[in-house]
């Protein structure tokens, strides 16, 4: 059984990854609440707060299940909620999805992308993932421009869910 301890925490040259805490809720609803930030996630509507609540705690269990999961990213300096990155694999979902959703505030500051190479790179390395997908709705141009920074192509075009999305991946360079 996996525990919760082991969930790493991961630093880069501006950001911290951790496990979600219950203080960060407010903030998390915050962002899963605005219809600009949800624009291609739940249908572009803003999550209610028991919808944002759901999120939270799927968030850590998908730890307790599989051993890895989405993390909390806040910046090194000041130490607030700015964002969530990680690995998203649901039952039935196409693999291993590493994902990244940011706080509108946060946008275009390369967040994302640092957050995502670090996620990535502990995929990769801790838990020897042969592949990643990150599965991205076709007008979305900024993850669009992440996943590509970050070394995905697009791999294929498919349906989710009742959507066309299209299934960037990248598979890991050392197996």
């Amino acid at each position: 059984m996996f525990s919760l301890a082991a969930v790493p925490v991961l630093e880069t040259a501006r950001l911290r990854l951790r496990l979600a805490r219950e203080s960060d809720f407010p903030a998390y609803a915050a962002m899963q609440g605005d219809p600009e930030v949800m624009r291609f996630l739940n249908g572009g509507i803003g999550m209610t707060e028991r919808g944002a609540w759901h999120s939270f705690a799927v968030m850590v269990g998908q730890w307790a299940i599989r051993g890895y999961g989405m993390l909390i990213v806040e910046p090194l300096v000041g130490q607030h909620f700015i964002g969530r990155v990680g690995i998203y694999h649901p039952e039935s979902w196409p693999g291993p999805e590493l994902a990244w959703t940011l706080a509108r505030p946060h946008w275009n500051k390369g967040y994302a992308t640092e957050a995502a190479v670090a996620m990535r790179d502990w995929a990769f390395g801790a838990l020897s993932m042969p592949r990643l997908i990150s599965v991205i709705h076709p007008e979305n141009l900024p993850s669009i421009r992440v996943a590509e920074k970050i070394g995905e192509r697009l791999d294929r075009r498919m349906e989710i869910e009742g959507k066309q999305v299209f299934i960037y991946a990248i598979g890991n360079p050392g197996g």
